[in-house]
Order: structure tokens, then sequence, then C-alpha cells
């Protein structure tokens, strides 16, 4: 039986960051037409377009169509036009369900779009968006869940906390204090994993933020929540990012097919219930078995991964979950330099959330350009050496112990 096989041909991006004079619709112009340039393909050819987006409903109150008003000024008509809405992973949900599309024999080419505004022309942010992301019914019993997580932590005496955060930036504390607790995670160890990142940022002209931070820097900056100071924490962003997936029928209309990228694998999931001290059972852990079955591939196959680091530790959490290394080792192995891009396996060569930036809706498509651009060797100084097997590990939300969801996306360089 022959396997049909799906590729990404075009990709786009605006840089991530404060972009007071730009439009939600701006942002989603520039990703879409540079997909679209990318790919060397007119927009008649796209057979449906799926679109991303968490916070137009709560800032602007664009709460429905909102897919429909970002692209049919850009002339797509006539086709299906799907709103995606799956918190932080929403974007990569996207483009698993523009595949899917392409699966179930719809099209030969899916557009999969997400954009996110969250600076007003006030220079006001929003961490509204954040506070819905689990479930508002139960914002106590949620928070005492996470709460749990924290017990026998040893919290130092002097820690201090910022006047105004995001409600996220607590859940994020609470995975740092049980990591820290269970495995010895230090401080030490988690701002090498922003002092890395915010290095590789130096080298992408679209993050948001390219200042480089030494471990010690990152330590003496102003906290946020403890264990997290300001560098190890994603900013809030404005920005969009885009990609158009065809069949193979697709790709043989394509005059170039040599920079296309194969996907093998797209797996999106929910968790299960699960005791804190399950770590094998985390919802990532999980989706990233599956997704390395359907590719048939490991993680010894992998050479280059971006990974959702909404805090720092979140990278030390996810590189456990996707089997860069055993569980508790990824503290000691950041420290070490194991991940980074002169390292064993290079994690978040574009600076990741920390430095690229985190515009909600958009950044699962982000993390998608960047791996697409490391498989094509076209990142610049910031390549990752002989880079074949890329991927891109995105959360969203939280629900219990977890989050709320995991997306999980390999991709596969053609021979």
């Amino acid at each position: 039986m022959t396997i049909e096989k799906y590729y990404i041909v075009g990709v786009g991006m605006t840089k991530f960051g404060k972009l007071y004079d730009f439009s939600l619709k701006d942002l989603t112009k520039i990703a879409v037409d540079g997909a679209l340039k990318d790919a060397a393909v007119p927009k008649e050819w796209i057979d449906a377009v799926y679109f991303s987006n968490t916070g137009q409903g709560a800032i602007e109150g664009q709460h429905a169509v909102r897919g429909q008003v970002a692209v049919r000024p850009l002339g797509f008509e006539e086709i299906p036009v799907i709103n995606v809405e799956n918190a932080c992973a929403s974007a990569s949900t996207a483009l698993n369900q523009a595949i899917q599309f392409l699966k179930a024999g719809e099209g030969d080419f899916a557009l999969a779009v997400g954009a996110e505004k969250m600076y007003q022309k006030s220079g006001e942010k929003d961490f509204s968006i954040f506070d819905s992301a689990w479930d508002v019914d139960t914002p106590q019993e949620n928070m005492e869940v996470l709460k749990r997580l924290e017990k026998g932590f040893d919290m130092p005496k002097d820690a201090k906390n910022a006047a105004n955060y995001s409600m996220f930036m607590d859940v994020y504390a609470s995975f740092a204090k049980y990591h820290m607790t269970r495995f010895g995670t230090t401080q030490e160890q988690i701002a090498a994993v922003s002092a890395k990142n915010h290095q590789h940022s130096v080298y992408n002209n679209l993050a948001q933020y390219q200042k480089p931070f030494t471990i010690e820097e990152v330590l003496a900056a102003p906290p946020i929540v403890y264990p997290y100071t300001l560098p190890m924490c994603s900013p809030v962003s404005d920005g969009a990012a885009a990609a158009i997936v065809c069949t193979e029928g697709g790709l043989k209309r394509l005059q170039d097919k040599s920079r296309a990228v194969e996907v093998a694998a797209s797996v999106v999931q929910t968790g299960s219930n699960r005791k804190p001290e399950e770590v094998e059972k985390h919802l990532t852990a999980l989706a990233a078995k599956r997704a390395y079955e359907k590719a048939g591939l490991g993680p010894e196959d992998i050479s280059v991964a971006e990974v959702h680091d909404a805090t720092a530790v979140g990278e030390i959490i996810q590189i456990e979950n996707l089997g860069f290394c055993d569980f508790g080792e990824g503290g000691p192995l950041s420290l070490k330099g194991e991940f980074s891009l002169s390292g064993r396996l290079p994690v978040n060569p574009s600076g990741g959330l920390e430095s690229k930036g985190h515009p909600i809706g958009a950044t699962g498509l982000g993390q998608i350009f960047e791996l697409v651009t490391q498989l094509r060797n076209e990142a610049g100084e910031r390549q990752v050496e002989n880079a074949k097997v890329a991927i891109a590990e995105n959360g969203g939300g939280v629900y219990g112990l977890e989050e709320a969801v995991a997306a999980i996306t390999i991709l596969k360089k053609l021979n």
C-alpha cells in the first residue's frame, strides 16, 4: 500500500514584537504573502485556509469569523476558511487541521496562518488572554492543584515577585518547583537555558529581542516569580506566521521542488489523569511517542528542535518529554551546553519564546518557520550543521497538572 506524503512548500513570518503600527490584518498579509512567494504558487491554488488566533475577540471584540475578516481582503474567496483556537498551541493545530484537509482528499494545497495582536496603540499589553486558558469556573481549585506540586519545596527567604505578571507565570512556577524538588534542578540550570536562548536570538533578525545574556546576568535580572527572572519568561508579542502544505499531487505542480520539506508526523492531543510522579505519562511525552511512531523515527534521529519555552523550565521539561535525555537530566545537561547551537542537539536556535517572542496564535507556526529554514540550510549564522530531521513541540493552556493540549510536528529534509 502506498502511503501518501505531505509537504510544506512555503513559509512566511513577520518580525515578532511590539508592532504598534501594524494591525492584525497587516500582520496576516505579510505572513501570507511571504508564504505564497516562498512557495511560488498563486493564491488561486489554495483550497482551504486555517486561521489561528486566540485574542482578537477579547482585545478587539472580533469574536467570530476572524479568519474570513483577515484573509478575504487578500483575495481568498469561495473556499473553506476555518477558524482555529487551541490556546498557545493554536497555530500548530491549524497546521495539523490543514494536513487533515489534504488527507481527506479535499484539495492539493492548504494554508495555515496564525496572527496575534497583543499590544494596543496606547502601548498597553494584554495579559487577560492567558487568564482564560484554563477552566474559568474553577480558578481557585485549578491553582490549588498546581500548588500541591510545590509540596516540600524550600522557598529562599530572599525570593521576590514582580508587581504585575501573567497568571501563567504562577503556573510555570509550580511546574518548576516540582521539578526542582523531585530532580534537584537548580535556578542556575534554568538560567542556563535562558542565557542559551537569548544568545541564539542574536542571529535571528525576526526575534523580538536580540540581546545576549550570561547566566549571571539572567540570575541578576528583575524577578518575576521565583525561580524566574525577566529573561527567563516569554514576552507579550505581536506577530504572524504562515505555512503552505500540499499533497504529492500538489508537489508535482511546482516548478521547483527542491525546497519542499516533508511532514513526517503531526499530532495534537489532550492529557489524561495522572499522578505528579508519573512524569512518563505527561501529555507531551505521550504525544511525542505517537509522533515518533507515525514518523518511523526516534529521539536519536532528531537534528534540531523548537520547544515551547514560555518559561525557561518549560524547555527543560519538554526536552525530557521528547526523549532527548532521561527525566531529571534536562537541567544538568542544559548547564553543560548540550542543547546549544554547538552542542549535541540544538534546541530553540530561533531564540525560543523567551527571546523570539510569543504571539500566542502565531507561535506554533513561528516554530515551523524556523525548522523549515533550518532543514533548507538557510538559517545563516544560527544554522544547525547537517540538519535532516526536526521536531516542534507546542503546548497550550493548563488542565490539572499539565498543559491542556500538546502539538508535535516532525519534519524531514528531502533527499
